[in-house]
Formats: C-alpha cells, sequence, structure tokens
C-alpha cells in the first residue's frame, strides 16, 4: 500500500499538476491504430479539448474506469528513492504550452519505457486505486506503446 501513496508524489513532481481544466466526455469509440477499440482517443482531440477531457477523467473517474484510453505526450519518469521504484506518465501541454498534465501508465510485462522526453503514444485501461491514506490515484493500467 506504500507503493500507491507514492504514485501522487511521483505525479506531482513528474508534472505541475494532476488536475486539470473541466470538459466534455469522449464516450465514442475507434480504432488504437492497433485493431482494439479505444473508449477516449485523446490524440484526435485539440490540446485544449485534451487538457479539458483529462481533467474530466480526474474529477469524474467513475464514468472512465475500466475505458481503454488512447494519449500521445512526451515520457516521463521519476525514481522514488524511498519507494525504491520508478514511476512513468505521459505528459501533455496546454495549447499555450505553459501548463502540463499527464497520466500514470504501467506497460504490460517485458514491454520497454521509453527514455524521458520521447514522443509517445499509447493505450492503457483507465483505472482509479486508493492509498492508505484515502487519497485516489489514476493510471493506465496494461498500457501498450504505439
Amino acid at each position: 500500500m506504500k507503493k500507491m501513496i507514492y504514485r501522487l508524489t511521483a505525479g506531482l513532481l513528474i508534472v505541475a499538476t494532476l488536475l486539470v481544466f473541466a470538459g466534455c466526455g469522449g464516450g465514442e469509440k475507434s480504432s488504437s491504430g492497433s485493431g482494439s477499440e479505444v473508449d477516449v482517443d485523446l490524440t484526435t482531440l485539440s490540446s485544449t479539448m485534451v487538457y479539458s477531457e483529462v481533467n474530466n477523467m480526474v474529477n469524474a473517474p467513475d464514468d472512465y474506469v475500466g475505458k481503454t484510453v488512447k494519449m500521445k505526450g512526451a515520457a516521463a519518469s521519476f525514481y522514488d528513492e524511498t519507494a525504491k521504484e520508478t514511476y512513468y506518465a505521459c505528459i501533455i501541454k496546454d495549447a499555450t504550452a505553459c501548463c502540463s498534465q499527464g497520466l500514470e501508465y504501467v506497460l504490460k510485462d517485458g514491454d520497454n519505457y521509453p527514455p524521458d522526453n520521447e514522443e509517445i503514444t499509447i493505450v492503457g485501461e483507465f483505472r482509479k486505486y486508493t492509498a492508505e491514506d484515502g487519497t485516489p490515484y489514476f493510471t493506465l493500467a496494461n498500457a501498450t506503446r504505439l
């Protein structure tokens, strides 16, 4: 459970904030390019809409849990000395490139994580989990790099 506590810390150090501006939902399914269906395709939205959609995911996570999400951004990582674990996120900048937001992701077993700042596109299942202190966290689980 300590691992969960450090995920927010890692995310906050990786990105300026996990909280972003509110927006509308992306409910249409599309192909991920790998043959599987995507419930929320952030790669087709403007930077303003992506920012809004991710905020919606964070503020109304129950609407997204279990959905397949596709996103494109810069790879980022953070090594937590206390947890002795590296955390990974896909970072997206807003339209003015002044603010960043991101979602943690965990690649499927055997997949190699990209170096920091590499442009990546990932597809994964949106999941919510709660730390021992009650803090909610969000991740794209079983993610695949496209």
